[in-house]
């Protein structure tokens, strides 16, 4: 049979928390403080194949919450997912690695760093919806200007 003829295979194999971790180093004090903290976010995705066939996939978020300068916590945490992708045609593979799969494990991220904020003592955070094909594009822009920026040897 030829590879023509073979159907697409894309399933999730498993989803599950690769890494979360919490640091409050102005606790207890800050919870003295009556301002509203700053809230930054920092996004950042991954794909590698681990075996023929089978993809881990990662979302990494990193929320930082300052009150004045003083960091009232600091949450990173990265869901992953495992998925095959067989048959899948070799132009479509990088755009399913960085934008279905990060859709589909990104829910799952989003609810584990609202929990820990809040198992912290802090409000949830509740992160925005994120475009993952916006994401892809900024990010391929990004590293074509690089490339083009980087003297030819």
């Amino acid at each position: 049979m030829s590879d023509e003829n073979l159907q697409p295979v894309f399933q999730i194999q498993r989803v599950y928390l690769k890494d979360m971790s919490l640091e409050q180093p102005n606790s207890p004090s800050i919870f003295l403080e009556q301002e509203a903290p700053a809230i930054e976010v920092s996004l950042d995705v991954g794909a590698e194949s681990i075996a023929e066939g089978i993809y881990e996939s990662t979302v990494t978020i990193t929320v930082t919450a300052k009150v004045k300068d003083k960091v009232a916590f600091l949450v990173e945490g990265k869901q992953a997912g495992i998925f095959e992708a067989r048959n899948i045609p070799a132009d479509q593979m990088d755009p399913l690695l960085g934008i279905g799969c990060p859709n589909i494990i990104y829910p799952y991220l989003r609810a584990n760093i609202a929990d820990v904020i809040s198992r912290a003592g802090f409000p949830p955070v509740h992160l925005a919806e994120i475009n993952f094909e916006a994401f892809y594009q900024q990010r391929a822009q990004a590293m074509a200007e690089a490339a083009a920026a980087a003297p030819a040897n």
